[in-house]
């Protein structure tokens, strides 16, 4: 399934959206760690992945316990703009730096569970 345009915006016209793709697009990371960046209850979190998984904006790797998404690998040209430029806007909104800055305080916990995961992704 190739997204167009409208599916794109109807993934980015939300908040909690934007700010799982911009911390997926630092790194792979499982609900829990993405609970914890963002302060937000597991099933939200799991409700706006599976929007995007449907979408194949993201997509998902069992790890023991866990599922390691990531964005997805055949993403369209229409997607990929879009990102880039939502990396350019992000400077402008807190919310996004300080979602960066406690990805990097789970770097540890992070890095371990993409390395159970076979380094995937």
């Amino acid at each position: 399934m190739k997204l167009n345009l409208i599916q794109i915006y109807e993934c980015l016209c939300d908040e909690t959206r934007l700010r799982i793709l911009n911390l997926l697009s630092a790194t792979p990371l499982c609900v829990s760690h993405l609970q914890q960046i963002l302060d937000m209850p597991q099933v939200k979190i799991s409700k706006h992945l599976n929007y995007m998984k449907e979408r194949k904006m993201v997509q998902a790797v069992r790890c023991d316990n866990w599922m390691l998404y990531s964005l997805a690998d055949s993403s369209s040209q229409e997607l990929e703009s879009n990102l880039k430029c939502l990396q350019d806007c992000i400077q402008e909104y807190p919310v996004f730096k300080k979602d960066l800055e406690n990805l990097a305080a789970h770097k540890k916990e992070i890095e371990r569970v993409k390395e159970k995961a076979g380094g995937k992704k």
